[in-house]
């Protein structure tokens, strides 16, 4: 079983290097079409790598740090504008389709791991466009490079922010929900 797991993980991330191999192929390295497909085409490969993966995401890491001091800290770096922003753009209607929420400890555990879970994949893509971008940079230029930058900051970094800021408020509601 872990041998399959193993094996599956790694088709995912030679397939996914295939992929962007191709993109670059045939698209090259710069501008706006390439920063979107790059971006959507590692979300849904690491989308796919995580939920193989289903590790239980218990690092330390995970828990709130006192700098973040109760979600200040993401509120002062616009987390409510990007809230809304999702709900406008339709996002928060189709995550709740895909993730109804419920009021019970189960969906709560859910919603929580959900949590860790995006967060972790969006870490990983910041991580590699992160890396493109650094290469455009050299490679073409700083103007060359600014698609990259600006979709990973709104398509990685707010997301991760927002993880961050929601889930110790998942966990008080679940603290409150393991007491009745």
């Amino acid at each position: 079983m872990k041998l399959t797991k193993s094996l599956l993980l790694i088709f995912i991330a030679m397939i996914t290097i295939f992929l962007v191999y191709i993109l670059i192929h045939y698209i090259g390295m710069q501008g706006f079409l390439f920063a979107w497909i790059l971006n959507f085409l590692l979300m849904s490969c690491v989308f796919a790598f995580t939920e193989t993966l289903k590790s239980e995401l218990a690092s330390s890491y995970y828990t709130e740090k006192a700098w973040e001091q109760r979600g200040k800290i993401y509120e002062f770096f616009g987390i409510h504008f990007f809230r809304k922003l999702l709900v406008c753009i339709g996002w928060e209607k189709l995550n709740k389709k895909a993730n109804p929420i419920e009021k019970n400890t189960k969906a709560l555990k859910h919603l929580h791991y959900k949590t860790k879970q995006s967060e972790l994949g969006h870490i990983i893509i910041l991580i590699i466009v992160l890396g493109f971008n650094i290469y455009v940079v050299f490679k073409f230029g700083v103007l060359h490079s600014l698609w990259l930058l600006l979709l990973n900051i709104v398509l990685n970094f707010y997301p991760i922010l927002l993880q961050r800021y929601n889930r110790p408020r998942i966990e008080r509601a679940l603290n409150l929900s393991k007491r009745r």
